[in-house]
Formats: C-alpha cells, sequence, structure tokens
C-alpha cells in the first residue's frame, strides 16, 4: 500500500506508535480486521466487538506475519511494532481517509433506500468496460466496511464504485469524508430507517449528506422519477444535477429510456437516450426498477467518457447477485431470491416483476421489513393489500410483522377483490416445517424479507426441491 508507512499511518490515526525504531518507515501490505486474513507485512486492527475482542487475536496476528497491529490498549511487552489509538474505529476511517488522499483514482458514491447494490453492480458493469474498476463486495457499504474497501485499492485501479449505506444522521458525512466521492449516485428516497430519520425528507437529508465531501468539480447523479430527488436542481451544494430516468408529466430527463418492452424473468428492451446519443439495449433483469439501475449506470458511464456501445456491453453484462433480485432457476422452480433485504418500496417492486410471470402460478413468500418505525404495521398491511390486487396466486407471510401481510390480503378476499390463496405462519422454522408443501412445481416463487429474517434458509430448501 503505497505512502502507507507505519510512521504516516500513526500520523494519520493520531496515535502513539510502539515498537522497534527501524521498523516505523516500512509500508504495510495490507489493513484487516479478521485475525484469519492476516498477511505477510500487513497491518491487523484489533477491535473490540460485543462477542469477539480482537486484542486475543494479537499473538496469532503477529505468528501468522503482521507487521504491526493497532489496538486501544497498551501491550505488556513492548517488542513489536504497534499503534496505540484511542478508537479502532475511527482509526479505520482515518487511515481509509488519508488512503483515499493519496490517490487520484475517480469515485463513484452510491446510496439511497433501495437498489445500491444492484446500481452499484450495474455501474461497476458498465464502468468496467473502460477502466480497471474496484467495487465494494458484499454488505461492506458501512463505517466498518467501506474503510476496508479503500484499502483494497491498489495502483492499477483506475475508478472505485463504493457503496454507501446509513441508517441515521451523520453516518453519510462520515462516510462521504472517506469517500470523498467525484461522482454521487443516489437511486431513491425511500422508507428505510425510519426509527431513526423519522419520515422520508429525514431520509433525504441524511442520503444528501454524501454531498459533504463532493469534489468541487464532481457530478450528483439523481433519479428523476423520485419526487424528493427530482427537487435537487437548485441544491448549492451540486452543481448542475444530472437527472436520469423515464420521462413524466415534469420532462425528459438527461439520461431516459423509451419504447420499454418487458421480456419478463429475462428482463427488458430498450432505446437509450443520453447526451451522447441512442442505442438499443437489452437489461438483463427483470423490472423497471432495473431499467432504473441501467440509466444511472449509463448516466455514469458518460460522465467518465464511455462510448454508448461501451455502455451498452456493460449494462447487457450485469450479472444479479444472490439475494438481490436473483434469478434461480432449478428444474422444478423457478425462484426469485431477494432476501437480501426489505422495504415498501422493494417489497411492491418486487410483486411487481412476478405479477408479470404469465403462464405460471405465483407465489410470493413474504417476511418482515425491520426498522419502519411507528406506521410499520400499516405499511406491512398495504404490501399485503398490493400483493393480492396484483393477482398473486398464494401469498405466504412469516413473522410477527408479516401477520399484517396476511390482514391486507384478507381484506381483498372478504371483498371479492382477490381469488387467490393466502396464508400465515408465526416463524420461518414454523414455515419450512409445515409450509413447504405448498410450494409445487412449475411454481414461480419470490423470496423476499429483511435481512434478518435470515430468508436464504428457504431458497436454500427451494433449490433442494
Amino acid at each position: 500500500m503505497r505512502g502507507m508507512t507505519l510512521e504516516a499511518v500513526t500520523a494519520a490515526v493520531g496515535g502513539e506508535y510502539i515498537g522497534p525504531e527501524e521498523e516505523r518507515k516500512k509500508e504495510i501490505s495490507s489493513i484487516t480486521i479478521d485475525s484469519r486474513k492476516v498477511e505477510a507485512g500487513g497491518l491487523f486492527v484489533a477491535i473490540k466487538g460485543a462477542r469477539v475482542d480482537g486484542n486475543t487475536f494479537i499473538p496469532g496476528a503477529y505468528r501468522d506475519g503482521a507487521l504491526c497491529c493497532m489496538s486501544t490498549e497498551r501491550p505488556e511487552k513492548e517488542e513489536k511494532p504497534l499503534i496505540l489509538v484511542k478508537s479502532c474505529e475511527q482509526a479505520l476511517k482515518d487511515m481509509a481517509e488519508y488512503y483515499r488522499l493519496q490517490s487520484d483514482i475517480k469515485v463513484i458514491g452510491i446510496t439511497g433506500s433501495v437498489g445500491k447494490t444492484t446500481t452499484k453492480e450495474m455501474i461497476a458493469s458498465v464502468i468496467s468496460q473502460k477502466y480497471d474498476t474496484l467495487k465494494t463486495q458484499g454488505n461492506f457499504n458501512n463505517e466498518i466496511g467501506l474503510p476496508l474497501t479503500v484499502f483494497r485499492l491498489r495502483e492499477h485501479h483506475e475508478v472505485a464504485v463504493l457503496e454507501m449505506g446509513i441508517s441515521d444522521f451523520g453516518e453519510m458525512t462520515r462516510l462521504a469524508k472517506v469517500a470523498r466521492p467525484d461522482i454521487c449516485v443516489i437511486t431513491n428516497i425511500g422508507q428505510c430507517h425510519l426509527e431513526n430519520l423519522g419520515d422520508r425528507d429525514g431520509v433525504l437529508k441524511a442520503k444528501t449528506e454524501i454531498f459533504s465531501y463532493l469534489k468541487p468539480e464532481g457530478k450528483a447523479i439523481l433519479n428523476w422519477n423520485d419526487d424528493k430527488l427530482c427537487r435537487l436542481t437548485e441544491d448549492s451544494r451540486i452543481n448542475d444535477p444530472v437527472m436520469f430516468g423515464i420521462k413524466n408529466e415534469l420532462g425528459t430527463p438527461e439520461v431516459s429510456a423509451r419504447d420499454i418492452k418487458s421480456l419478463g424473468l429475462a428482463g427488458s428492451h430498450c432505446i437509450l437516450s443520453t447526451p451522447a446519443g441512442e442505442i438499443e439495449v437489452t437489461v438483463p433483469a427483470p423490472g423497471r426498477h432495473m431499467i432504473s439501475n441501467a440509466l444511472a449506470a449509463a448516466a455514469a458511464g458518460i460522465q467518465l467518457g464511455l462510448s454508448l456501445e461501451q455502455i451498452r456491453k456493460g449494462i447487457e453484462a450485469y450479472e444479479p447477485v444472490g439475494g438481490h433480485g436473483h434469478i434461480l432457476q432449478t428444474e422444478s422452480l423457478t425462484i426469485m431470491d431477494d432476501c437480501y433485504n426489505a422495504n415498501p418500496v422493494s417489497m411492491k417492486a418486487g410483486i411487481d416483476v412476478l405479477s408479470e410471470v404469465d403462464d405460471s402460478r405465483t407465489v410470493a413468500v413474504l417476511g418482515d421489513m425491520f426498522e419502519l418505525g411507528e406506521k410499520e404495521q400499516q405499511m406491512h398491511y398495504e404490501v399485503g393489500k398490493y400483493a393480492a390486487q396484483k393477482g398473486i396466486s398464494v401469498i405466504i407471510s412469516i413473522g410477527s410483522l408479516a401477520l399484517n401481510y396476511e390482514r391486507g390480503a384478507a381484506e381483498c378476499t372478504e371483498t371479492g377483490e382477490y381469488k387467490g390463496k393466502h396464508m400465515h405462519f408465526n416463524t420461518l422454522e414454523e414455515f419450512l416445517e409445515k409450509g413447504m408443501c405448498e410450494i409445487q412445481n412449475g411454481d414461480v416463487v419470490l423470496v423476499k424479507a429483511s435481512h434478518a429474517m435470515h430468508f436464504e434458509k428457504i431458497v436454500e430448501r427451494l433449490q433442494d426441491m
């Protein structure tokens, strides 16, 4: 890691170096908080968590080749290089900020209530058609994960595509201070983390903290079809934002799609319009929300000088990641694996895709959505009602909050609006024991809930049917 000497790192984190003086000028090769991933010449950061104290792994880290460790605890023997800090968590951010500022790499920061991961994957697929691109892996998008992603940057990288997730005010400012984005992409403003953020205006305020460290010459790329984001054209923190989306009563955004044709679960076909011209493209993932993600990727590509052909290739090369709208085909079932996260907007988007399936019985297996605040029961009820109104063949709800899906579907049954089947299970275990028999050969099954519901276990069982 160029420039990351023990001396420079100690200064960056405001720490105290302990150990042999001759080691101060040595560069570290990597940074990790996982002692199992210590590399020769690396730095192990001993974070003290609720269940595991990283300090217990310091001796093993040295044995495995670590050049240095970082801790909040002074060692008994000052023989090995160690950087003493007040907070390892803050030191991670300070190191990442210092390392980021040593590079002139272009950074695309992505946030929003829904679709961060799929948009990140789409943008990375596009940008990598021209540039050596680093992207966030998994859920490394918070105040621990983002610094760890930044530490993966190497001299050969030209662009970093960083997902940035938050749940409270102030977090995005701290993330943006690390990332220093050249391009900010906001997918939408939805009903997420309302326990902390209050309402959608609170979500907007928290998400747009990303502009705090947008480069002066940087660009904001915003969703034209979001009623909150489309009003930011006059925001003094951003210079002439680029809008992407579908034409509506307000007009046509700079990057848009027309002549949209659904290809079912295979995706969509459309004509993509940009300031650089138009091109036909197939978006290889179902749902209109995926067209929006493709437009965000196209807008980012235009900003970084990609050709229309490179943008088309990147969009068509997109591959969903597990748990984020991934379509799994078995001998007997089609599974829409969307179990990584959930909120009212993404739930309805998944139901929309399921409702477009032709000639197959459709099953929605829906679990609790968390962190929705005081209106959580009403929001679940509305999703259940929405699924019934969309004509989903079977609606299966799992969890205490999910009982409200059942209420919504039941109301539509009572009024004669819904002719399908609906049922509720109190727990995941109860469903796995008693409810799997409701799934039949040939079904198309949507599996969706907040990550803490562990619905990946349902996906695993369905794949074995």
